[in-house]
C-alpha cells in the first residue's frame, strides 16, 4: 500500500490522486516532497491496477516551486557535488512523470511557479481553474532558466519562440494565456476543476491502457529522433498493439454496435 508522508494520495477506481498538502506556504517544495514524489512516480510505473494519475494542490496554490526556507537558504551552503545531487534529484522527479506509463493529469488550482510549473508542464493534460497561473521564474532568482527538463519540454508544448519568452523573461502567465498559447488544455471554473480532471481520468481509465502507454512512450521517444526512424517505430508498436486483447475487443465491439470494454490493465 503506497502511504506517502510528505502529502496526501488516494486511490479510486484505477486513479491516484496526489494532493500536494502545504496550503500555507502555497504547496512550496522540501527535500524530502521532491523525493517522495520522485520515489511515487518510480513506483506507480510499476502499479499495474493504476491506470491515471491526478496531481494537484491544497488550498490557493498548486505548488509555488522550492520553499525559499527549507530549501534555497541550505542550498547556498552546499558544495558543487551536494548541489548536483539536488538538482540530479528534481530532474528525476520530471523524468519520472514523464516516464510512468499511463496519463497525468495536472489540476491547476491555484499559482505553479518555478518547479511547480515544470511539474505541471510534465504532466501530460494541464486544466487550469481561472485563478491560476505559471511562472518559470528561474531567472528571477539568479538561475538559468533551463531547469528540470524545461528548456527541452516548453518549445515542444508552446515553440521556441514563446518557450524563449518564457525562460528567459519567467513572467506570470495567466490561466487565459495559458489556455491561448497551448501551455494549459482547458480552463473551468474552480469549484468544478476537480470534477472536471475526474472526469477526465474516469474517461481515460476506461480507455485502452496499452495503446496509451504505448502512445506515451512514442511521444516521448520521437522528441529525438529523425522522421524514417519515428516511422519505423510507429509501425512496430502498432503491430504490437494489434495483438494486444484491447484490438479485437474494439473490432467485436464496433460489429455488436456496443461500448467497448477494454483490459484493467497496460
Amino acid at each position: 500500500m503506497i502511504q506517502p508522508t510528505t502529502f496526501d494520495y488516494v486511490e479510486s477506481d484505477g486513479i491516484a490522486t496526489i494532493t500536494l498538502n502545504r496550503p500555507e506556504r502555497l504547496n512550496a517544495l522540501t527535500f524530502e516532497v521532491y523525493a517522495e514524489l520522485r520515489d511515487l512516480f518510480a513506483g506507480l510505473a510499476e502499479e499495474k491496477s493504476i491506470r491515471v494519475i491526478i496531481i494537484t494542490g491544497a488550498g490557493r496554490g498548486f505548488c509555488s516551486g522550492g520553499d525559499v526556507d527549507a530549501i534555497i537558504g541550505d542550498l547556498l551552503n552546499r558544495d558543487m557535488r551536494e548541489l548536483l545531487t539536488f538538482t540530479r534529484m528534481t530532474g528525476a522527479l520530471i523524468r519520472n512523470i514523464r516516464a510512468v506509463p499511463v496519463p497525468v493529469i495536472a489540476a491547476l488550482n491555484g499559482v505553479a511557479a518555478g518547479a511547480g510549473a515544470v511539474i505541471a508542464l510534465a504532466a501530460d493534460f494541464r486544466l487550469a481553474a481561472p485563478e491560476a497561473s505559471l511562472a518559470f521564474l528561474f531567472t528571477k532568482v539568479g538561475l538559468a532558466g533551463a531547469d528540470m527538463g524545461a528548456a527541452y519540454l516548453l518549445p515542444r508544448v508552446v515553440g521556441l519562440a514563446r518557450a524563449t519568452e518564457l525562460l528567459f523573461l519567467g513572467d506570470r502567465v495567466s490561466a487565459e494565456q495559458a489556455e491561448r498559447i497551448g501551455l494549459v488544455n482547458k480552463v473551468v471554473p474552480a469549484a468544478s476543476l476537480m470534477d472536471e480532471a475526474r472526469a477526465l481520468a474516469a474517461r481515460l481509465a476506461s480507455g485502452p491502457g496499452f495503446a496509451l502507454a504505448t502512445t506515451k512512450a512514442l511521444l516521448n521517444e520521437e522528441l529525438d529522433i529523425d522522421f524514417a526512424a519515428a516511422i519505423e517505430a510507429e509501425a512496430q508498436a502498432q503491430a504490437i498493439c494489434m495483438q494486444a486483447s484491447d484490438f479485437g475487443e474494439a473490432y467485436q465491439a464496433f460489429k455488436a454496435r456496443r461500448p467497448p470494454v477494454f483490459q484493467r490493465g497496460r
